[in-house]
């Protein structure tokens, strides 16, 4: 006699599960931590964590806020519990976005003549102030990359025939690079996952960049120095997010801001805006 074919809720049961001890392991709670968290019970935490019990949606959603999980990774929670994921997708696509595009313009317009960018979760730049552009143009047009990631703000570093030449002290810059990926990725960024696992595969890496470590820099801020040359740029960065987003792509944009970490970059970049 053949087993009998599994129902759709046990399936949903199997994948919520699944999911929910995976995000526990990563937060490092235990069942009776996440129960208090959620303000539930731990043997409904268990149940769930067997498949012994369906979540219902508003279950499902206390749960992911309990487990602290970014908008994309609860909507993979309600997927796999077999309910319509609550939150879009569709970043700066998103409809009646333009107040909110208005406030990225205005702010890489305020950032001139500094360099400001804004990138989605895969770090990919989206937009860039004339700051961006005048002053990266000199590194850019000796790029060698492809199509495909000459875009891609990580990328740009990690690629041999990148930005990655001209940055003077690239190992201790990148080394601090590869540690935000990492942090993103501890944070649940599937995007995260996908390209760090793109960067690790560019040669020449430590393979102690693979684990996520403390920073030991002696400066506050890291610094990086870029050179073609005679000219040559310094500059630290500040990232801004959107508070409370209700998109899960939005959710990941970061506006980068670079300020001259010199007095000669600073007149550079004045110089060159005239």
């Amino acid at each position: 006699m053949s087993a009998p074919t599994p129902n759709s809720h046990d399936v949903a049961a199997s994948q919520f599960s699944s999911l929910l001890k995976h995000w526990r392991g990563v937060r490092r709670l235990t069942q009776i931590e996440l129960a208090v968290d959620a303000n539930v019970s731990a043997r409904h935490v268990c149940f769930l964590e067997t498949g012994r019990s369906q979540p219902s949606r508003e279950m499902v959603q206390l749960l992911g806020s309990a487990l602290d999980l970014p908008l994309e990774e609860r909507n993979a929670l309600h997927v796999a519990a077999g309910f319509v994921p609550p939150y879009g997708d569709k970043g700066l696509a998103a409809d009646n976005l333009q107040p909110v595009q208005q406030a990225l313009d205005f702010m890489l317009r305020q950032q001139e003549p500094y360099p400001g960018i804004v990138v989605d979760g895969h770090w990919d730049v989206r937009m860039r102030n004339q700051g961006s552009a005048r002053l990266l143009k000199t590194f850019r047009d000796s790029y060698r990359m492809e199509a495909g990631v000459a875009d891609n703000a990580m990328h740009v570093v990690f690629h041999p025939k990148g930005l990655r030449q001209f940055i003077v002290n690239w190992e201790d810059f990148a080394g601090q690079m590869i540690q935000i990926l990492h942090r993103d990725v501890a944070q649940g960024s599937r995007a995260a996952a996908r390209l760090f696992d793109e960067i690790m595969a560019y040669p020449e890496l430590p393979a102690e960049w693979r684990l996520p470590r403390l920073s030991h820099a002696a400066s506050p801020v890291m610094i990086m120095q870029l050179a073609k040359g005679d000219f040559r740029l310094a500059f630290f960065s500040t990232f801004t997010t959107l508070a409370m987003p209700t998109d899960a792509a939005l959710q990941q944009i970061k506006i980068e801001c670079f300020f001259p970490a010199d007095d000669a970059t600073a007149e550079m970049a004045r110089t060159m805006a005239l």
